[in-house]
């Protein structure tokens, strides 16, 4: 499907996902980097050790889930923005997904926007919670958003206004 299409299928995205247990216990890091591809600068980036080693610059990322802390480095770092942390439990109703964004205009704090799923269809809408920059302004934009609990393993994009 990935070949035809662009889309991940639902194994493939399992296969890259963290358990139902680790995922309810903090903020962790997704990489649904499915190609070989020389790339490794999420285990150059990852200050927490979570990206393992690449024996082959064409590996494709191999995250510990459990030691993740969901500091989101990786995801500005990640050239072919691939990378995306969740937080189950961000709020009491609400879980934030934290995507890489590399659009204009940026969207501001407390906008409304929609949330996409892998395919760019809506699933929900969803509040900027924060805008990040990275270190520097040659790095890619992380957006914070706030989405319904059951959807922060859909949402991996967004649109803002109509």
């Amino acid at each position: 499907m990935l070949e035809k299409t662009g889309i991940p299928t639902s194994d493939e995205i399992e296969e890259v996902s963290p358990s139902k247990k680790r995922l309810k216990s903090g903020p962790v890091a997704i990489a649904e980097c499915f190609r070989q591809i020389p790339c490794d600068p999420c285990y150059h980036s990852c200050t927490a050790g979570a990206f393992a080693k690449f024996e082959d610059i064409n590996n494709k990322p191999n995250i510990d889930h459990d030691k993740c802390t969901g500091c989101g480095v990786c995801i500005s770092n990640c050239p072919g923005l691939a990378i995306f942390v969740v937080d189950y439990n961000y709020t009491e109703k609400k879980g934030l997904v934290k995507i890489p964004y590399e659009y204009l205009p940026l969207p501001k704090e407390g906008d409304e926007v929609v949330g996409l799923d892998r395919q760019g269809k809506e699933v929900c809408k969803a509040t900027v919670e924060k805008v990040e920059d990275g270190e520097n302004k040659d790095k890619t934009f992380v957006i914070w958003l706030l989405v319904p609990k059951d959807k922060v393993m859909d949402v991996r994009n967004m649109k803002v206004g109509e």
